[in-house]
């Protein structure tokens, strides 16, 4: 179709789509699926080949966030029977990075409840990522701690980081429908702040949480306009004990489409598969392979994610290859320009060029729905068994035996699943 020849055309040359064919993408028919995903296919081989990037996520502090984000299974008021403990020690975060290493992790995300971390925290987190590094050489560390203030984002580059996630989530004009401790330009504020200091900025959004068509294109366009390198696309999962709890809007058709937006409109940038890929694409995740070029390996924050080992054989049946330490993720015009930044002690420039273009020149609790749902601190590690597995309400439709609860892992005495 017309449509699909020319987005493809347009993401060979890092040509922004217009708003109008974004949307046409997410209103494309069943009978027009596969079409569509062998279209963004071909923008997705064109910048990143067949390789797949797998990230692991530690949670270094679980539960009973101040904040009030309605899709977190760690915000204030949550019921949901989660995992609560305090701050894990550089050591035990260490250990539980190097399973995902062992699994074949390029990235470990180390992620925070709360509304933004502390100088302390700071300290605590450089220590860690120090621990971290020295015990996996080549790997990359992407830190996740809420909104950040000022010389902050210094502070933990110079500590080893290599990015920072924190995500947008859904659009300016309906954030405040979703969240009302924080605004939508905390969080982009943190986003520019960790950009500024030569950090790789990853920021994405959740789908499924009763967004219209034009609420998706509006924050996938907004990521552009901040040049995130990466962009997790989380698909919520619906925590019972939330306010989210029975939003069950997605199909595995369309969460399809929205990667294949997504990828359109952000061609050569790291899309990431994140939360919920499990319980909403469920037997078409190999499809949204030929789409995304990364995905997070075994478990999330609270939420339980397939077998580390079924995530292996499901990139090598579906003839994709994991992506080496040795290897590059971004493609070479934006492995360039970030080297570049990073050399110059900031980035500061490109937070209008967009995820398509720029790199040829050269608030809340963080993005932890990227984990299944969760920002919030406290508790301790003997405390995991305290709270009831709670059981998700009956939604016609809804396949709510895919939600698990993280019982392993950080915070566990049990080994994680990597």
């Amino acid at each position: 179709m017309d449509l699909l020849n020319t987005l493809v055309e347009k993401g060979l040359r890092r040509e922004l789509p217009s708003r109008e064919e974004a949307l046409a993408v997410l209103a494309t028919s069943d009978d027009e699926l596969l079409d569509v995903v062998a279209a963004a296919g071909k923008v997705r081989r064109q910048w990143f080949g067949r390789r797949v990037k797998l990230n692991y996520l530690v949670n270094l502090k679980s539960g009973l966030c101040p904040e009030d984000c309605s899709y977190c299974s760690q915000r204030l008021g949550s019921t949901a029977g989660i995992l609560k403990y305090t701050w894990l020690k550089p050591d035990e975060a260490s250990q539980a990075a190097a399973a995902g290493v062992a699994g074949g992790a390029k990235r470990v995300c180390l992620v925070a409840s709360g509304r933004g971390p502390t100088d302390r925290d700071v300290d605590r987190v450089g220590k860690t990522i120090e621990a971290i590094k020295e015990q996996n050489e080549g790997v990359e560390v992407c830190a996740c701690l809420g909104l950040l203030s000022d010389g902050q984002a210094e502070r933990l580059r110079e500590a080893g980081a290599d990015a920072y996630n924190h995500n947008l989530n859904t659009s300016e004009g309906t954030y405040g429908e979703i969240t009302t401790t924080h605004t939508y330009q905390d969080r982009v504020d943190t986003v520019q702040k960790a950009h500024a200091a030569g950090l790789s900025a990853c920021s994405g959004l959740i789908a499924g949480m009763g967004e219209s068509d034009e609420d998706l294109v509006d924050v996938v366009y907004a990521l552009r306009d901040l040049d995130s390198d990466s962009v997790p696309v989380n698909f919520l999962i619906p925590f019972e004990g939330t306010p989210l709890a029975k939003e069950w809007n997605l199909t595995p058709q369309r969460c399809l489409r929205i990667l294949a937006m997504v990828r359109f409109v952000c061609p050569d940038v790291e899309v990431r598969i994140a939360g919920g890929r499990e319980v909403h694409l469920r037997s078409m995740q190999p499809l949204a392979l030929n789409i995304a070029n990364s995905i997070f390996l075994g478990d999330y924050l609270t939420s339980e994610g397939q077998a580390g080992q079924a995530d292996l054989d499901m990139i090598a049946d579906a003839g994709f290859e994991i992506e080496g330490a040795g290897t590059t993720t971004l493609p070479k015009h934006r492995a360039d320009a970030l080297a570049a930044a990073g050399a110059a002690g900031g980035c500061g420039s490109s937070a209008s060029a967009g995820c398509g273009s720029q790199a040829e020149t050269g608030a809340g609790c963080g993005s932890h729905a990227e984990a299944g749902g969760g920002c919030g601190p406290c508790g301790g590690h003997a405390t995991q068994a305290e709270a009831p597995e709670t059981e998700p309400a009956e939604v016609p439709g809804a396949r709510t035996d895919l939600v698990a609860v993280r019982r392993r892992g950080a915070g566990t005495e049990l080994a994680p699943n990597a």
